[in-house]
């Protein structure tokens, strides 16, 4: 049982009805708006695989984002306990979605990519552990049911400190 939990709400409504609901596979917009109280909604669609609007961000882009940030987040909190100065972080990650023979998908495995900066202070060893610790409290990874990998590089500053 948590010893604490924390709760997190969200709107999500469908525009896509183009007068004809789903009467037909092909007849319905993808689109929709989430929102979250105190931020900016959020429009998204299908992917357009999918039939969806590839100028909108799809669930898969976000859970992929979800993941990015939540690793990053997790790091810098452990870099800054642990007294070691990021100065620049960037991640490309990617993640495989795949079918089964029903036609069912799911992501069979994620990877994160990122590159990290710290100042010249002689700890990247212990820079580059915390990713590990990092993907290992990541709240969003513990919650997929699929691989999520990490290739970190972290390096140190070229000279003085930034």
């Amino acid at each position: 049982m948590p010893s604490r939990t924390h709760r997190y709400h969200a709107e999500l409504d469908w525009e896509g009805n183009t007068g004809q609901g789903t009467a037909g596979y092909a007849v319905y917009g993808r689109a929709f708006r989430a929102r979250i109280a105190g931020k900016p909604d959020l429009c998204g669609s299908a992917d357009a695989v999918f039939l969806g609007d590839a100028g909108r961000h799809n669930p898969e882009d976000l859970l992929l984002v979800a993941l990015s940030a939540c690793h990053m987040l997790t790091y810098l909190a452990l870099c800054a306990r642990a007294g070691i100065r990021v100065l620049d972080y960037r991640d490309r990650p990617d993640a495989v979605l795949a079918f089964d023979a029903t036609g069912i998908g799911a992501f069979r495995e994620a990877t994160l990519r990122p590159q990290v900066t710290i100042d010249a202070g002689g700890r990247l060893a212990q820079a580059q552990r915390l990713h590990e610790e990092a993907h290992g409290a990541c709240f969003i990874a513990r919650s997929c049911a699929f691989p999520v990998g990490q290739l970190a590089d972290v390096r140190e500053a070229a000279g003085a400190d930034a």
